[in-house]
């Protein structure tokens, strides 16, 4: 698992973005430079956005100036003229994706919305999908958001979708098995199920056009659905909330 959580104690170069006007920063965007579709966050004045080494790209496509360039720039091609870099060599452990959630991580930020994550390389698209499995397991939300697909993943808790949602959701055990795995308002309900790495029991269920939820009692799932621009990313609630 990657560990984001440090000492609790941000570096000297965060600071400045840890509290805005005495509270934490609520949403960390952060653009990558893989597909993107026509879901374009809605971005308040304080929430963080980091471009991840060819997300600055997109991002600047569309006049939006990020508050962080994070990445060894390889896919960008050229290191950008901007305030705040933080330049990583090519060889490294850790994907510009990932060292992106870092620098939110240790500013206090908790959601992670990543977009231009997906698509490309097959490789890092699952290292994606590993990441919001780590930063679920972590006490973190995190949801990939696609050109075909969104995805998100959720440790002991449920995600409720509001009405409106069409087309297909997938459930799949991530880091072991899942249990007590609730399904309700799609195609195929599940109660107390038990899914494993093993076998794709939830691949391909469907919304019915009324509110949904998907709830795991104990250990991670990924859920992946189609992209709905219109509609609100689902409510998460953590077991006990």
């Amino acid at each position: 698992m990657i560990e984001f959580a440090g000492d609790g104690q941000p570096p000297d170069s965060c600071k400045p973005w840890v509290e805005r006007g005495g509270r934490a920063v609520p949403v960390c965007y952060i653009f990558g430079s893989g597909e993107y579709g026509a879901q374009w966050p809605r971005m308040g004045l304080d929430d963080l956005v980091i471009a991840a080494d060819g997300g600055y790209a997109q991002l600047e496509g569309r006049g939006v100036s990020p508050h962080l360039l994070v990445g060894d720039f390889d896919s960008l091609g050229y290191v950008p003229d901007h305030p705040r870099i933080v330049r990583h060599p090519v060889v490294k452990d850790d994907t510009d994706t990932a060292l992106a959630i870092r620098e939110g991580w240790a500013r206090g930020l908790r959601e992670f919305h990543i977009y231009g994550g997906m698509g490309g390389r097959l490789d890092h698209t699952l290292a994606n999908l590993q990441l919001l499995v780590g930063l679920s397991q972590q006490g973190g939300a995190g949801f990939l958001v696609g050109e075909r697909e969104v995805a998100t993943a959720l440790t002991a808790g449920a995600l409720r979708f509001p009405a409106g949602y069409q087309g297909t959701l997938s459930v799949f055990a991530a880091g072991g098995p899942a249990e007590g795995v609730t399904l309700t308002g799609l195609r195929y309900p599940l109660r107390e199920g038990r899914l494993t790495g093993g076998v794709p029991l939830g691949v391909s269920n469907a919304f019915l056009g009324g509110p949904a939820t998907v709830a795991v009692a104990a250990g991670t799932v990924l859920v992946l659905w189609l992209p709905h621009p219109e509609l609100p990313l689902p409510e998460r609630r953590l077991a006990g909330q």
